[in-house]
């Protein structure tokens, strides 16, 4: 059994790819450093991350695939599934040895595989953009913590950059510990050394908050009460279409 050693990165992924067409050897399982070895594993290979290999697989591979395809593999990446890298290693190089694209051959389990990954990554995406909840802080700006079953976090900074452009905010995801901060111009991702309580809990203190934040969240509150009708309350649908584990990020779900 050959094993690839790599960094875990998306381009380290693709220059995996690379090297093994160039070595002629293709992996039966892919590693991080210091990761233990799988079983009856015999010879492995430690791949160096290289910026212009892993473009030159890229770029062959836009020649080869459509938007929607592309856009899968980096949605697929995103989801961080055990074994992801395997399955998306196996997927290109499927594509790479075909003469044209197999993206639409259901029959072929990998291929099946990334399309379901594909859409529930993409349902991630989208529930993030509906249950995503901003604080106003007291230098005005606007915070809101996250914690996705996936990485989709990068899938929806385009979205927000453009619906709140004239507006500093950050989103935070408190589950990879990183975010992305918006000044007014650009977006930047960033990650904190010291972590204070906000960042934890995902709820900004009464001394971080802005003055008036706690009147309108009140607001918020006692309209969303007021909008419900109680004859037609459904607590299973609506679990079903407001995932328990979003709740304590609402504020409409807090008392």
């Amino acid at each position: 059994m050959i094993t690839f050693i790599y960094d875990k990165t998306f381009e380290g992924l693709l220059t995996a790819v690379f090297d093994a067409y160039f070595r002629k050897t293709f992996p039966e399982a892919l590693v991080t450093e210091g990761e233990p070895l799988p079983l009856f594993c015999d010879e492995t290979y430690t791949v160096i991350s290289d910026s212009e290999k892993s473009e030159r697989v890229w770029k062959g591979l836009q020649k080869k695939l459509s938007r929607t395809a592309l856009s899968a593999l980096t949605a697929c990446w995103l989801s961080e599934l055990p074994e992801i890298d395997m399955l998306l290693f196996r997927y290109m190089r499927k594509n790479i040895d075909s003469p044209k694209s197999v993206e639409m051959n259901f029959g072929d389990p990998d291929v099946l595989e990334i399309a379901k990954i594909y859409k529930k990554v993409g349902c991630e995406r989208e529930r993030v953009l509906q249950f995503l909840r901003f604080q106003k802080a007291v230098d005005g700006t606007y915070f809101a913590a996250i914690e996705p079953m996936y990485n989709v976090l990068s899938l929806v900074v385009s979205h927000f950059q453009d619906r709140f452009a004239d507006q500093k905010w950050l989103i935070y995801d408190l589950k990879r510990e990183y975010g992305y901060y918006y000044d007014l111009s650009t977006v930047t991702e960033v990650r904190f050394e010291e972590k204070e309580s906000h960042l934890l809990t995902g709820v900004l203190s009464e001394d971080l908050m802005m003055h008036d934040e706690k009147l309108f969240q009140q607001m918020w509150k006692e309209y969303f009460k007021s909008i419900a009708i109680k004859e037609r309350i459904n607590p299973r649908l609506h679990r079903q279409h407001l995932p328990v584990r979003f709740w304590k990020y609402l504020t409409e779900k807090q008392k």
